[in-house]
């Protein structure tokens, strides 16, 4: 498929590593994803759904050791272990390549080697960089070819050069022992080990598209960023753009998929999806800062996805999807998990495929789930209702406001606005949430995660942070920054914002505050809207608990500024001089209150 002598020399050189007894080249044509389905079909590696009820869908289960990404497992192997910096763990790269050929040697022998090109961002667009994936998975390429654009049209774009991102995953035995997911930015390479989970083997995905590309785009200009990309459509037909980062469990795929409320919906306004995951940000034209989606398919969590909390997403399964450690219904081969809104079946499989029963228990009188916690479904963009028209494009659409976010029950209010650039890099990297109950370990721990980057910056965040500060100076119509939270509670612990559709309304102000069209409330954290600005029509909540959850409490930021500075002492002399002046001058302006 190509006469490119990097691409070859890197094949050649796997292959004679692990050993397969066949080389596949991927070409994306519908008789091999035909052909690769039902040779996994055979081999049992996946199961064959209800072509009716869920037409090209199939079904798989990952080993019971192997259903989650390993943080304790996951490394940035960079020449000098300070640019790993201290939120990384850290292996000298030639060491971690001698570890994992000698652990990988040979495992392959009796399987076939896959090779996959595939662009991150629509083929030939300003954004798009390309990688090749070796891997010994069908299950991998069938993802792969969902969440990315495979092509040997990737091999003509990189021509005759090196300039590509070498992946390279092998399951070998699926030893958790012997599990590394290794990231060497340098060197342009991933390298993946003993899992068959999609997070540490789907390499375009966070390992490419975050780590990779984050520390490409710190040396390049540019910013890979773990953040969805919604459009706002207002009824005159216009459409901002925003661009969100949450933690996990703080509502960003309901987020990027929102359907608004009635009283909005009859005037017009809609929201189209970009992106639910992963955003590349770079200025273009008109001095703004523009985002694509690298990928091109979701990989979400099922639980909990049902017509109530994010119709949408549920859409989107309904075809040509792959299914990973759901319950498994036998009586109409369909799939199943906690959270949906449909009674569990009767004649089930578990995710481990036990037979399983809704309320059976374990040995310890626990219940025992259907499907697993993190359970997935990966589906195709283009099934998603709400797909934005723009979301080809491959120059990007302009980013109008940036939106971070956390889980805070007393700290954050509603919604905030930053002073300036400068102030919202700051608001982004003290980003927090608090432990839920579903989480080990004490309730309302605040967990910090700069701009939800914690576990995906492939360098030092100290110099992650001064990237942002550096992007700022360059874009001439920066967006504006703002942070949202949805989940203040009341004296009983229950939530009083009612969230899902009814955060059009914090949207609507955003935009409008992007717009010049409302006013402001200055207070020592940014700029609070007057309640009155919030529009509540067609919404039974009382203006007092808006009020209640735009208060901003003197010893609680007090608190905060404890945290912040406990925190900051992480990054050493890498963190920003100009982050440590907007946290005194936070301090300073808390004691006002």
């Amino acid at each position: 498929m190509t006469n490119n002598q990097f691409i070859l020399n890197f094949v050649k050189k796997y292959q004679d590593l692990f050993q397969p007894d066949n080389v596949v080249w991927i070409d994306a044509s519908k008789q091999q994803s035909k052909e690769l389905t039902s040779e996994g079909i055979a081999t049992g590696e996946l199961k064959k759904l209800n072509n009716k009820l869920l037409p090209g869908c199939v079904y798989h289960r990952t080993a019971v050791n192997d259903v989650a990404r390993v943080e304790h497992a996951t490394y940035i192997c960079s020449k000098d272990k300070e640019n790993a910096g201290p939120t990384n763990n850290w292996m000298d790269p030639q060491e971690c390549y001698a570890k994992l050929d000698g652990i990988a040697k040979g495992s392959m022998k009796g399987r076939t080697m896959y090779v996959i090109p595939f662009s991150m961002g629509k083929i030939g667009s300003p954004f798009a960089k390309y990688g090749i994936e070796l891997t010994d998975s069908i299950y991998v390429v069938l993802n792969m070819l969902i969440m990315t654009r495979v092509s040997p049209k990737v091999l003509d774009k990189i021509g005759d050069t090196d300039n590509y991102v070498k992946c390279i995953h092998a399951k070998v035995n699926i030893d958790e022992k012997n599990r590394y997911i290794c990231h060497f930015p340098e060197d342009n390479t991933i390298y993946s080990i003993n899992s068959g989970y999609g997070g540490n083997v789907l390499l375009g995905k966070k390992c490419f598209a975050l780590r990779i590309a984050s520390f490409q785009g710190w040396k390049e200009g540019w910013m890979a960023e773990h953040m969805l990309i919604l459009g706002v459509e207002k009824p005159n037909g216009e459409v901002k753009y925003i661009c969100g980062a949450f933690p996990s469990a703080c509502g960003k795929t309901n987020l990027a998929m929102l359907i608004p409320p009635d009283y909005y919906t009859e005037k017009g306004y809609k929201i189209w999806t970009v992106g639910d995951d992963i955003a590349w940000i770079r200025k273009g034209r008109g001095g703004q800062l523009y985002a694509i989606n690298p990928e091109n398919g979701f990989f979400g969590v099922a639980p909990g996805t049902n017509r109530k909390t994010n119709p949408n997403a549920l859409a989107s399964t309904r075809r040509n999807t792959i299914f990973t450690n759901v319950a498994y219904n036998k009586a109409d081969k369909t799939v199943w998990w906690e959270g949906l809104d449909q009674p569990a079946p009767t004649n089930a499989e578990d995710w481990k495929g036990n037979k399983w029963t809704e309320g059976k228990l374990d040995d310890n009188g626990k219940k025992i789930p259907g499907a697993n916690p993190n359970s997935r479904f990966t589906a195709p963009i283009k099934n998603c209702p709400c797909l934005s028209k723009e979301f080809e494009n491959p120059k990007g659409v302009p980013i109008s406001a940036i939106v971070f976010g956390g889980r805070r029950a007393k700290a954050a209010p509603l919604v905030y606005q930053a002073r300036d650039w400068k102030h919202g890099v700051f608001v982004g990297s003290i980003m927090a949430s608090e432990t839920t109950a579903a989480a080990s370990g004490a309730v309302g721990v605040v967990r910090h995660d700069p701009m939800a980057m914690l576990p995906f910056c492939g360098y030092h965040m100290g110099d992650y942070f001064q990237h942002w500060l550096d992007v700022g100076k360059k874009v001439k119509n920066q967006p504006k920054i703002f942070n949202v939270n949805w989940f203040r509670t009341d004296e009983n612990g229950k939530f009083i914002w009612p969230g899902f559709g009814d955060n059009m309304r914090v949207l609507d102000w955003i935009i409008s505050r992007c717009e010049g069209t409302v006013d402001a409330v200055e207070t020592p954290i940014g700029f609070l809207p007057k309640p009155e600005d919030i529009n509540l029509e067609g919404l039974d909540f009382p203006m007092e608990k808006l009020e209640q959850i735009l208060d901003v409490d003197k010893a609680t930021w007090l608190n905060e500024v404890a945290d912040i500075t406990e925190f900051y002492k992480k990054f050493g002399d890498r963190l920003p001089r100009e982050l440590t002046k907007q946290l005194k001058e936070l301090k300073k302006k808390v004691k006002t209150l």
